[in-house]
Order: C-alpha cells, then sequence, then structure tokens
C-alpha cells in the first residue's frame, strides 16, 4: 500500500473513531438528561403531593402558595401541567377566601357585663371616612347592639358634627345596587354620643344578611345629606341569633 492510501486509511479510521466518540458522547448526554428528568418528575411530584392535600382540605390559599412553587421550580414536568390546568380555580378561590377574611376583621364584636346581664355590640367603620360639617373626613361608625335593660338597637354614631333628626327622620338605606329604602330614624336628645337610631333594627340586620354593601344617607345639621357606606359581608350572624 502506498504511503498516500496509508495516510487516507489512518485519517479515515480517526474521523471514524472521532464520530464514535461523539455518537457515544450524544448518548450519554440524553442518557443524563433523562435522569435529570426524571429526578425533576419525582421532586415534582412529591411537591404535587402537598398541593393535593391542601386542596382536598379546602385550603385554598396553601393550595394556591405550594402550586406556585411548584410552577416555578419544575415549569417543564408533566405534573406541572397537571397541576397548570388546576390554578386558576385554586387562585379564584384563595381570592375568595382573602377578601372573606379581609371583610370579616372589618368588624368588631364585644360582650361587656352590664346590670341585668352582658351587652353585645358589633360595629363596624363606613368604607371611607365622610365629612359631615366641614372638618374634614371622618368616619362613620355603624353599630348593633343587644342591652339586657335597652333592648335591640341600631344605630350611626359620627365622631364631628350632629345628624338633623332630633324631631324624627328618614334615611335611605340602599343594599348593594339594589333600589333605596326609606327608614324611620332619630336622635336621642343627649350630648354623651353623636348618634342616631334606626328604628327597625332587626329589619336593619337582615339587610346585611348576605350583602357585600350597606349604604346609608343621612341628613346633617350642617344641611343636606351625606352618606356612609359600609362593607358589610364579612359579619357574623350568629352574634345576634334571635334578631331575625
Amino acid at each position: 500500500m502506498s504511503t498516500h492510501r496509508t495516510r487516507l486509511a489512518c485519517i479515515g479510521l480517526i474521523l471514524a473513531a472521532m464520530g464514535l466518540g461523539a455518537c457515544h458522547r450524544a448518548e450519554r448526554q440524553a442518557e443524563q438528561a433523562a435522569a435529570q428528568a426524571a429526578v425533576k418528575e419525582a421532586a415534582a411530584t412529591q411537591a404535587a403531593g402537598a398541593f393535593d392535600d391542601a386542596v382536598s382540605a379546602q385550603n385554598w390559599p396553601l393550595a394556591k402558595a405550594q402550586g406556585d412553587v411548584l410552577l416555578m421550580q419544575y415549569p417543564d414536568t408533566l405534573v406541572a401541567q397537571r397541576v397548570g390546568k388546576q390554578m386558576d380555580g385554586v387562585r379564584a378561590k384563595a381570592a375568595e377566601v382573602r377578601e372573606a377574611a379581609r371583610t370579616a376583621a372589618l368588624w368588631n364584636y364585644s360582650r361587656v357585663a352590664v346590670p341585668g346581664g352582658t351587652q353585645v355590640a358589633a360595629t363596624i367603620d363606613s368604607q371611607q371616612p365622610v365629612d359631615v360639617d366641614g372638618s374634614g373626613a371622618k368616619p362613620v361608625q355603624l353599630v348593633f347592639r343587644d342591652h339586657p335593660s335597652w333592648g335591640r338597637s341600631a344605630y350611626l354614631v359620627l365622631q364631628a358634627g350632629d345628624f338633623d333628626c332630633y324631631r324624627g327622620c328618614k334615611v335611605k338605606v340602599r343594599v348593594d345596587d339594589s333600589a333605596s329604602k326609606s327608614m324611620a330614624a332619630s336622635r336621642p336628645k343627649t350630648h354623651e354620643a353623636i348618634a342616631m337610631f334606626i328604628e327597625d333594627e332587626r329589619a336593619l340586620w337582615r339587610m346585611v344578611l348576605g350583602a357585600r354593601t350597606l349604604s346609608i344617607e343621612f341628613p346633617v345639621k350642617a344641611g343636606g345629606t351625606r352618606t356612609a357606606v359600609f362593607e358589610v359581608g364579612g359579619v357574623d350572624h350568629a352574634r345576634f341569633p334571635g334578631w331575625y
């Protein structure tokens, strides 16, 4: 064999060896990728267990947190595809839970020992402060109270200004986007608090049931009327079981 042919044969062997080596590297890389994918899939499956447990328990905030972490850490897994299809519903339910907790926290409840028994009260401030006399906007408070001697009552309390209701008046009450309802009200002749009672407290309490917002338009001594809006959706109706 000539020297030229020998060189060509050697080059061919080298190229073949290089090709074979490349094939082996490709195979090793594919095997490594498959192994890594299997590890990720196993880890995602374990993480999905916590997600599924939270969903089964209807702990939507926890399920959302578990799902968000899983999708961030293992986005390319089959498990992530399955969990991803559930996340819109889980996020919506988690938002409902957060909103319910927020509106529930707007209410304050008290039980106070008084002569003759216990006074029970539920209070909430207006969604936005209201300027009733030009001195600046301040919260208006809505109070439901059950007193062993004075009985049941519902009233508004101002921090400044006054109601124009000493001889009795009408207020307009609206639930959510429904039509307003006229209700009788009165301002007691006392300086202990700037309060105005809504006469049918049981009807007002029933209006709160199932409502998101309760709007009350009332007359003020400074002239005209003002409106206070209350986010009442989080009220605990069990606080006054006999009012219905």
